[in-house]
C-alpha cells in the first residue's frame, strides 16, 4: 500500500468482470481491488449479480477501510454471481462516510443499476439541482450518484442500458472512467479526453474492465488493450462490442500523474509503462540538475524509481535511507495537517547509518504545501547528512485540479506565491530542482497529457472557483 507524503493523494479504482459460463466472480473482484488498493484506501465495495437468475437481483457489500478489512471469507461467499463490479475510493468530492462508498446500487423502473466511478465531474452540482427539481432524491454527496441517477432516468426512454449511458455522457462534463452493470451486461466508458484510465482484459471465458492493467494480471487474466477515450464497451453473452460517444474533442489529455504518482509500477497505461516513465523522469532530473553527491535516494514509494533513474544517469550510487513501517494504518485520512505529519513520522523514519556524513540527493514526486518534505530534510540532517539536494519529478503546482486529482486550492500551494529559491529556503534544501513542463512529454513517452495543474491551461472550460464543496453545499 502506498501513501502520500507530499499531499497529492490517490484517486479511485474500478474493476468489473463478466463470466458467461456462470463462474462466481466475487473473489476475482476482491483480488482485483486489492491490486488497485494504492488508488484509494478510504472505502471499498463489491456488487454482483447472477445473470441466470431473476433480473435485478444484486448482492452487494461495502465498508470503510481497506479491501482486506472490509471483506473476509464469510461475506465474500455470500456474494454469488457471475457479473460484478468493485470500487476502491479516495474521496475528491463527498465526505468519507459509509453512504458515499461505491459501487452505487439503485433499484428503478427498469431493474437494478450498479455503478462505480473514477474521476470528477465539473458540472455535478448543476445537474444535481436539475434532477432535484424533477423530484430525484439523493442519498449521498458524491458526483457519482448524479451519474447513476441520470443513467436510470435516461434508461426509461432508451432501448438499452448502453444507450442510456451514452445519453448520460452527453450531459456530464469532466473526467470519468465508469463500470456499470445492468441485469445482464457489463458496460465500461471512458471520458472523451482520456483523463482517467480504463482497460480491457480476459480471463478464461470471462472479460474484465479495470483502472489499471496490474489488476487484470493480478487475478490471472490477460491484458488485451486500453479502452479508447470516448469509447463505450458493452460485455454480454454475445461477447464484447464497442460504441463511441458523440463528443469528439480536438485533443486528448491523459492525466500525467498516473505516470508520476498514481499508477502501480507494473501497470501499462495507454501503451506507456509506468516504470519506464518514472525512470525517464529521474534521468531527466539528473541531466537538468546535476550535483556532486554521494548517494541518490527516493521518498517511498513513488519517488524510488525516479531516484533510481537519477542514479543511472548520474553514476552516483542509489540507496535506501528510510525505513517504512508497513504495519501502521492509513495516514492521509487524518483530519488535520499536524496529525498527518505525526502519522508520517511513525510510518517513515531515517536510517542514520545510511546518511551519516553523506551528501544526499532526495527525489520525490511533488511538493504541495512543503511541510512534510521540510520535516524529512530536517530529520536527514539531524541524522548526520551533510547536504540534502531535492529533485522533484513534477513541475511546481500552480493551479487546482478539477478532474479528480486531490490538488488543493491555490492558497494551499506553496509554489503559487513563492519562487523556487523561496521554496528551497523554506524547506531547508541545499538545492532544489523541479521537472520542467516541457519535459513531461518525454516522461510520458509522447502521450498527449493534461498539464493544467502546472500551467492553468485546462483541456475544457472549468469553473472559476474551487468546486470541492459544491455538492456538499447543494444538499
Amino acid at each position: 500500500m502506498s501513501f502520500s507524503l507530499t499531499g497529492v493523494h490517490e484517486e479511485c479504482g474500478v474493476f468489473g468482470i463478466y463470466d458467461p459460463e456462470g463462474r462466481s466472480v466475487a473473489s476475482d473482484i476482491y483480488y482485483g481491488l486489492s491490486a488497485l488498493q494504492h488508488r484509494g484506501q478510504e472505502s471499498c465495495g463489491i456488487a454482483v449479480t447472477d445473470t441466470s437468475g431473476p433480473a435485478g437481483n444484486v448482492c452487494y457489500d461495502r465498508g470503510l477501510g481497506l479491501v482486506n478489512e472490509v471483506f473476509h471469507e464469510t461475506n465474500l461467499n455470500a456474494l454469488k454471481g457471475n457479473l460484478g463490479i468493485g470500487h476502491v475510493r479516495y474521496s475528491t468530492t463527498g465526505s468519507s462516510v459509509l453512504a458515499n462508498t461505491q459501487p452505487l446500487v439503485m433499484k428503478y423502473l427498469k431493474g437494478t443499476l450498479c455503478l462505480a466511478h473514477n474521476g470528477n465531474l465539473i458540472n455535478a452540482a448543476e445537474l444535481r439541482h436539475e434532477l432535484e427539481l424533477g423530484g430525484t432524491l439523493f442519498r449521498t454527496t458524491i458526483d457519482s450518484e448524479v451519474i447513476a441517477c441520470l443513467v436510470a432516468k435516461n434508461r426509461v426512454t432508451s432501448s438499452s442500458a448502453e444507450e442510456a449511458v451514452k445519453k448520460t455522457c452527453a450531459s456530464i462534463r469532466g473526467a470519468y472512467a465508469l463500470t456499470v452493470t445492468s441485469s445482464r451486461k457489463l458496460i465500461g466508458v471512458r471520458d472523451p479526453y482520456g483523463l482517467k484510465p480504463l482497460c480491457l482484459g480476459k480471463k478464461g471465458s470471462g472479460w474484465i474492465l479495470a483502472s489499471e492493467s496490474c489488476a487484470i494480471t493480478s487475478v490471472g487474466g490477460e491484458f488485451i488493450r486500453d479502452i479508447e477515450p470516448g469509447e463505450i464497451v458493452i460485455i454480454s453473452h454475445d461477447g464484447v462490442h464497442s460504441d463511441y460517444l458523440e463528443e469528439k474533442p480536438s485533443q486528448r489529455a491523459h492525466c500525467i500523474f498516473e505516470y508520476i504518482y498514481f499508477a502501480r509500477l507494473d501497470s501499462t497505461i495507454d501503451g506507456v509503462s509506468v516504470y519506464d516513465a518514472r525512470l525517464r523522469g529521474g534521468r531527466f532530473l539528473a541531466r537538468e540538475y546535476p550535483v556532486e553527491a554521494d548517494l541518490i535516494a527516493g521518498v517511498p514509494d513513488s519517488g524510488l524509481i525516479s531516484a533510481y533513474g537519477y542514479a543511472q544517469e548520474s553514476g552516483i550510487p542509489f540507496g535506501f535511507i528510510f525505513h517504512k513501517n508497513s504495519y501502521v494504518g492509513r495516514t492521509f485520512i487524518k483530519p488535520t495537517q499536524k496529525e498527518r505529519e505525526n502519522a508520517v513520522k511513525i510510518k517513515l523514519s531515517v536510517i542514520p547509518a545510511a546518511v551519516r556524513g553523506k551528501r544526499i540527493v532526495l527525489v520525490d514526486d511533488s511538493i504541495v504545501r512543503g511541510t512534510t518534505i521540510k520535516n524529512l530534510i530536517r530529520d536527514l540532517k539531524k541524522a548526520g547528512a551533510l547536504e540534502v539536494h531535492v529533485r522533484i519529478s513534477s513541475p511546481p503546482f500552480l493551479h487546482p485540479c478539477f478532474f479528480g486529482t486531490d490538488v488543493p486550492g491555490t492558497s494551499s500551494l506553496i509554489a503559487h506565491e513563492h519562487s523556487v529559491e523561496d521554496i528551497r529556503r523554506e524547506i531547508g534544501a541545499d538545492s532544489l530542482g523541479y521537472m520542467t513542463v516541457s519535459a513531461l512529454s518525454e516522461l510520458s513517452g509522447g502521450l498527449p497529457i493534461c498539464r493544467a495543474c502546472f500551467t492553468g491551461s485546462y483541456p475544457m472550460t472549468v469553473p472559476d472557483h474551487d468546486i470541492s464543496m459544491d455538492l456538499e453545499q447543494s444538499t
